[in-house]
C-alpha cells in the first residue's frame, strides 16, 4: 500500500463511517479501483488498514463532542465519590446508561457471530442487497424525516431523556449493522428517530454511540492483529498508516459537522439515492470484472 492509497482510503473511511451509506461498501469499491486487494494477502492488508484507521474516526467524535465526553467521564467518577458532582450530573449519568444499553446487544452478538457473518455474508450478493435495501428504506422514510425536521424545536429531548427500553431498541437495531453493507450510522439514526429524537439529536446520539461500538471493535481486532505480528509491515510501514489516520480524522470531522446540519434540514433521500447508485456501480464492476470479491 502506497502513501497515496492510504490517504484515499483514509478519506473514504472518514467520510463514510458516519454517513448512512455503508463505509464497507465504499471501501470495497475504492480498494478495487485502486488495484488493491487483488490477492488474498493484499485483501488482508487492506482489511488491516481499515481496522487501524477506524480509530481516527472514533477520535474525531471524541474531539467534536469533548464536552459531552468530559461530562460523562466526570459523572462516572463522581458516582464513585472521587470528585465533586458537576453540572448536569444526572443528565450525563443517564446518557452513559443509555449508551451502555444501546452498545451491549451488538457487542454481545458480534462476539458470537462475527466470524460466521464474515464467512457467509461478506460476498457480492449480500453486500449489494444490503446497500440496495438500505437505499430503498431511506427513500421511503425521507418524507417522514423531512416532516420531523420541520416540527423539531428546542424541546429538550435528547439522548439523556430516552428510557432504557428505547435505548435497547436502538441497540437491537444496531445489530443489523453487523451485516456488511448495512451501515451502523443508518440503523442507529433511524432507531433514534423512531424513539422520538429530533433529526439533529438522532445524529448526535448515533455519533456518541460510535465511541464504545467502534472503539471496542477497533481495539478487539487490533489486538488480534498485533498478536499475529507484521501488522505495520503489511501496510507498507508507518508512513501510509500515519497519513491514513490523519486523512480519516480530518474527513470524519468534516463529515460529522455536515451531516448534523443536513439532517437538521430534513435531508435523508440523498443517502438513499447514493446507496442505490453505489449498489449499481458495484454490480457493474462485478459484471465487468474489475471489482472481484
Amino acid at each position: 500500500m502506497t502513501p497515496l492509497d492510504a490517504i484515499v482510503l483514509g478519506i473514504v473511511e472518514g467520510i463514510t463511517e458516519y454517513l448512512p451509506v455503508s463505509s464497507t461498501g465504499h471501501l470495497i469499491l475504492v480498494s478495487r479501483l485502486l488495484g488493491l486487494a487483488t490477492t488474498e494477502e493484499a485483501r488482508k492488508s487492506v482489511d488491516t488498514f481499515n481496522i487501524v484507521v477506524q480509530g481516527s474516526a472514533v477520535l474525531a467524535v471524541a474531539g467534536l463532542y469533548r464536552r459531552e465526553v468530559r461530562g460523562m467521564v466526570r459523572s462516572i467518577v463522581a458516582s464513585a465519590r472521587l470528585v465533586r458532582v458537576g453540572v448536569n450530573h444526572r443528565e450525563h449519568l443517564v446518557l452513559v446508561r443509555n449508551l451502555a444499553v444501546s452498545f451491549l446487544p451488538a457487542a454481545a452478538l458480534g462476539l458470537m457471530i462475527d466470524d460466521w457473518i464474515d464467512a457467509r455474508f461478506f460476498k457480492a450478493g449480500p453486500v449489494l442487497a444490503a446497500l440496495a435495501l438500505g437505499g430503498i428504506l431511506m427513500l421511503a422514510l425521507a418524507p417522514w424525516v423531512r416532516q420531523r425536521s420541520r416540527v423539531a424545536s428546542e424541546t429538550g429531548v435528547d439522548g439523556s431523556t430516552i428510557s432504557v427500553p428505547q435505548a435497547l431498541l436502538i441497540g437491537l437495531l444496531q445489530c443489523l449493522a453487523l451485516f456488511p453493507g448495512t451501515s451502523r450510522s443508518m440503523v442507529t439514526i433511524i432507531g433514534s428517530l423512531l424513539v422520538g429524537l429530533p433529526p439533529r439529536e438522532a445524529a448526535r446520539y448515533s455519533f456518541l454511540l460510535a465511541l464504545p461500538t467502534l472503539g471496542a471493535a477497533c481495539a478487539y481486532k487490533s489486538i488480534g492483529l498485533i498478536k499475529t505480528g507484521g501488522m505495520i509491515e503489511s501496510l507498507g510501514g508507518w508512513t501510509p498508516v500515519v497519513l491514513g489516520l490523519l486523512a480519516a480524522f480530518v474527513s470524519a470531522v468534516l463529515s460529522i459537522k455536515w451531516l448534523v446540519g443536513f439532517l437538521g434540514r430534513g435531508g435523508f433521500a440523498l443517502f438513499g439515492w447514493w446507496r442505490l447508485a453505489l449498489a449499481g456501480a458495484v454490480a457493474l464492476g462485478l459484471w465487468q470484472g474489475w471489482v472481484p470479491f
